[in-house]
């Protein structure tokens, strides 16, 4: 089994390489590719040193927040690939017009479709999702069940959760929109906010350290930020503390995110992108992302690392992520009418 899957692994990288053979065959001597990136440095910089030295195409890179880079493209910026982070952010670029149609067989031969977009503008490339982390001293995690849950007066005074703002609690509530309606939803949101254990403040990383001091007693975070802690020389005043709780156990599952990538409308180096964009779902790219950033591969068979293995397995949605494009409107008009800030 191990070897069929290194083979399968092998041929993928030659049919990257093939495929920018062919579509460089000769009309173009551009050796080089242009990213726009709200994904950090240090994570990035690697896959693109590697694609770099399996293709020998250079690629230029801009760093910076997903709204700066959306105004960048929008004035004309230069960008090839949109790189970043959840579904919300490729979808509300594509409603932009920034982006276009990829029509790529190894991109649809290993991404799921759910992870994808239904019309191929955009795609994922690592998976995330959307947990509670806990106060083991002050919460049974035998208590600890659904999103919905978490608007029961029992948590009042004990939630901790970022903005609704944040690209990831946009795609939460168009999440719950979609699985239980617009008048539940807003329900659910009336609820969170009641029990929230103080403001919005920050990002996933502050709600898991104000649980450990005791502000609150459930965040509500992105797995892999949790587990940067724990796999972190800070890790020593959380790993005791704290636990991972993965939602809807019995429901529809919890919630999969991605971070993923996108080839721009006005890309001058169009295949350029598009080989850069099929190597990052290379077992290569795959295996990086997972070891550098404690996210979960996009593709199966790649190893996970001991502490994503550490928290087991667990029912997942089968919700494809393109359809939280038709919620976005009422989850931000939801966020609004409850004061969510």
């Amino acid at each position: 089994m191990k070897k069929a899957f290194i083979f399968t692994s092998l041929i993928a990288v030659v049919l990257i390489v093939i495929t920018y053979l062919y579509r460089n065959d000769g009309t173009s001597d551009s050796q080089v590719v242009n990213v726009y990136s709200s994904r950090k440095e240090e994570l990035v910089r690697t896959l693109f040193d590697e694609f770099t030295k399996n293709t020998g195409i250079k690629v230029r890179y801009i760093i910076d927040d997903y709204s700066q880079l959306l105004s960048r493209m929008e004035n004309g910026g230069e960008a090839d690939l949109l790189l970043t982070a959840d579904a919300v952010n490729l979808i509300l670029a594509k409603k932009r017009g920034l982006l276009s149609q990829v029509d790529s067989e190894i991109l649809k031969s290993v991404i799921p479709a759910k992870f994808r977009d239904s019309e191929d503008y955009w795609f994922g490339l690592t998976k995330r999702t959307r947990i509670l982390v806990y106060n083991k001293e002050s919460v049974n995690p035998k208590n600890l069940s659904t999103y919905e849950d978490l608007a029961n007066e029992k948590w009042k005074g004990k939630i901790l959760v970022r903005s609704s703002t944040s690209p990831y609690n946009r795609s939460l509530i168009a999440f719950m929109i979609a699985n239980n309606g617009f008048e539940k939803t807003k329900e659910w949101v009336s609820g969170i906010v009641s029990n929230m254990a103080r403001k919005p403040s920050g990002g996933d990383t502050d709600q898991i350290y104000a649980v450990v001091a005791g502000e609150g007693d459930v965040a509500i975070v992105n797995s892999y930020y949790f587990a940067r802690i724990l796999s972190s020389e800070n890790k020593k005043n959380v790993i005791d503390k704290l636990g991972a709780f993965f939602p809807n156990h019995e429901g529809n599952g919890v919630m999969v995110n991605i971070s993923g990538a996108a080839v721009t409308k006005n890309a001058k180096n169009r295949e350029n992108a598009i080989v850069l964009l099929e190597f990052l779902v290379s077992k290569q790219a795959q295996e990086l992302y997972a070891k550098k950033n404690q996210e979960y591969p996009v593709i199966e068979g790649i190893e996970i690392s001991d502490i994503l293995k550490s928290w087991g397995n667990y029912p997942q949605s089968d919700l494809p992520l393109s359809e939280l494009e038709k919620h976005l409107f009422e989850a931000v008009m939801i966020a609004d009418e409850c004061k969510w800030k």
